[in-house]
């Protein structure tokens, strides 16, 4: 391609809209234009970075025994009901575009596929002699993000290969996941990129246990924690380890102190002069179940541990059940007004106890029973209690009156144990290993591009899609999901692979291998050289850009270090020798090679590039 004839534009300054690298380099560099908020149009040379990146999706994904299908964006309301999750994705995580046809229909633009593929595996597999089958796509999803910020990297609209496997068994499903996580291994690797692949959680997709594929950048917006020996390796979310060990308490006999002034852990340590880790501290948080019923939760954890809210909303969706729900829409901790409308009396915030009075919630009003669930606050705290917090003796916590803390406290004696003990503590960069206590957490950050599910029966039992298996029962089908942000992907490798003066991309998906820059326009044999230089390299399998357009050299240098071409050939004052200078993007290096050297040698650096 010429570049005298393509759509291309760059920008000399960095766009306003722009907060990371690699969304201000691909706007500068004509990659992609914003059309709304978090909505893009691919340019040609985004284009061709996507083809290839989807290219070796395909690929390892065909090689791994996956059958290439597509599946329809626009999905019925019916087929999320039947899974339970329509709530979960209009009202509590809120993404899906949801709409209503001219005949009242509830429809929605696909962010997943999990339902639509398991309706159809409903419809199609009867028998085990089908399984095990591993479908999927490369398609458009759609996403309402409440706050859609770094380009492609949290957008309304991206692509995306997602694939399902449905297995006899869960053993069959363990050995498909497998081949998937090697895989995504082969993608990554092969798109040139540093990554991780770290345990997960599932969130609303669900399932047993998943994995996280994590492209290594400063700008990542997920943490991960990580032993350098390489044996762990976990999102922050899903994180667990060995908190440091509690100090002996100072306290030696339970009594009531006044503590002004302390409503923070710090203050109250301060003041009490011993450490965090002899404190209980109590957490008030506010769940709301998916039934309209309000649950408030009172967890206690070690003072200087703080919750991990993903952890904590798992537990909860597990007693969704014994509040007629089946899911957490929203968990925060509640405000002065979410208080107000539930709380008979101000709360000792900064002061409260384990036991703090479920007198503090108001009572019930008179209603009919089937109105109960709607709105409806249920009038006990629920009490839990971490780990961490369980074997402290002589602790110091709230006392329910501000002011003041009971000291030298112990559970059994002053305070209940709460029945419901947890590990909802949020692992930190230095905890020490579960694996090995000699081990400690290193933190690194991460944009995830990919994300691979042991889904099991969670989708097949509640749509009921079953198989036939060889005693002739009817049993469910046992899946897996397995997804990877192309788009993502894409801008990721940006984001780790840029230096000041643009992008540094891999052979493998950069755009064009190489680019031919004429210096000056006006010099016949530079242009002579420089066309059949062209003709010749994409005759070769090289695929060449063109530089001819009546620009500055500077300029087009400037612009083809911006692109991030990974080889410049530029027809330039050595050809008086027979040679013209071709520069390494990645490494700064220059050299000059004779013209008849240039096809063979540009092919031998592409094909060791893409081992």
């Amino acid at each position: 391609m010429r570049l005298s004839q393509m759509l291309f534009v760059t920008l000399r300054e960095d766009p306003a809209e722009a907060e990371i690298p690699s969304h201000k380099l691909m706007l500068r560099a004509g990659y992609i234009r914003r059309v709304a908020s978090g909505v893009y149009a691919y340019l040609p040379l985004m284009w061709r970075v996507l083809q290839k990146v989807s290219q070796i999706v395909r690929e390892e994904m065909n090689a791994a025994g996956a059958q290439e299908c597509l599946l329809p964006q626009l999905q019925p309301s019916e087929l999320w009901q039947e899974s339970g999750r329509w709530d979960t994705y209009t009202k509590a995580e809120g993404i899906m575009f949801s709409l209503v046809d001219r005949q009242e229909r509830e429809m929605g633009l696909g962010p997943t596929h999990e339902e639509v593929i398991t309706a159809i595996a409903r419809d199609m597999i009867r028998s085990y002699r089908q399984l095990p089958i591993n479908l999927y796509q490369i398609q458009t999803k759609f996403r309402d993000e409440i706050r859609p910020r770094f380009g492609l990297m949290r957008g309304r609209e991206f692509i995306m290969k997602d694939a399902y496997s449905f297995d006899a068994d869960e053993a069959g499903m363990k050995q498909t996941y497998q081949k998937m996580n090697q895989a995504y291994h082969n993608i990554l690797r092969r798109s040139g990129l540093k990554f991780r692949a770290v345990d997960a959680d599932s969130g609303a997709i669900g399932g047993s246990g998943s994995q996280e594929f994590m492209v290594l950048a400063d700008a990542g917006e997920d943490e991960i924690l990580y032993t350098e020996d390489g044996k762990y390796a976990a999102n922050v979310e899903k994180a667990n380890s060995l908190p440091a060990d509690a100090e002996i308490s100072p306290f030696t006999t339970s009594e009531k102190r006044e503590t002004p002034g302390t409503e923070t852990i710090e203050k109250m340590c301060q003041f009490l002069q011993c450490s965090p880790t002899c404190v209980v501290k109590n957490v008030l948080y506010q769940a709301n179940y998916d039934n309209g019923m309000t649950v408030l939760v009172l967890v206690s954890i070690r003072g200087d541990q703080d919750v991990n809210e993903v952890k904590l909303q798992n537990e909860l969706v597990k007693l969704a059940s014994q509040y007629r729900a089946s899911t957490v829409l929203a968990l925060t901790v509640p405000d002065a007004a979410a208080q107000a409308k539930w709380a008979a009396k101000p709360l000792p915030l900064g002061y409260m106890a384990p036991d703090l009075a479920d007198s503090y919630i108001k009572p019930p009003k008179p209603a009919p029973v089937e109105m109960k669930a709607a709105g409806s606050v249920v009038p006990k705290f629920l009490r839990m209690v971490d780990k961490t917090a369980v074997d402290l003796k002589n602790f110091a916590t709230g006392s329910d009156e501000s002011g003041y803390h009971i000291v030298g406290a112990n559970w059994g004696s002053e305070f209940k144990l709460p029945d419901l003990v947890v590990d909802v503590r949020k692992a930190v960069a230095g905890d020490r290993a579960l694996h090995d206590p000699t081990q400690t957490l290193q933190t690194a950050r991460g944009i995830e591009i990919g994300h691979i599910f042991q889904l099991g029966t969670k989708y097949s039992k509640s749509m009921g899609a079953t198989y036939t298996n060889e005693q002739g029962e009817e049993m469910p089908l046992v899946m897996g999901c397995y997804g990877v942000g192309v788009s993502r992907l894409a801008q990721a490798a940006v984001e780790q692979s840029h230096d000041k003066d643009g992008i540094v991309w891999s052979v493998a998906i950069a755009p064009y291998h190489a680019i031919v820059v004429i210096p000056n326009v006006s010099d016949e044999t530079q242009v002579q050289a420089a066309e059949t230089l062209y003709t010749e390299l994409n005759q070769a399998g090289v695929e060449t850009l063109l530089d001819d357009r009546n620009e500055r050299a500077g300029v087009k240098f400037k612009d083809a270090d911006l692109i991030g071409i990974p080889y410049r050939i530029v027809t330039g004052k050595s050809l008086k020798d027979g040679k013209v200078e071709v520069v390494n993007r990645a490494t700064r290096e220059a050299q000059e090679l004779p013209l008849e050297d240039i096809v063979p040698t540009l092919k031998q650096w592409i094909a060791a590039a893409l081992e």
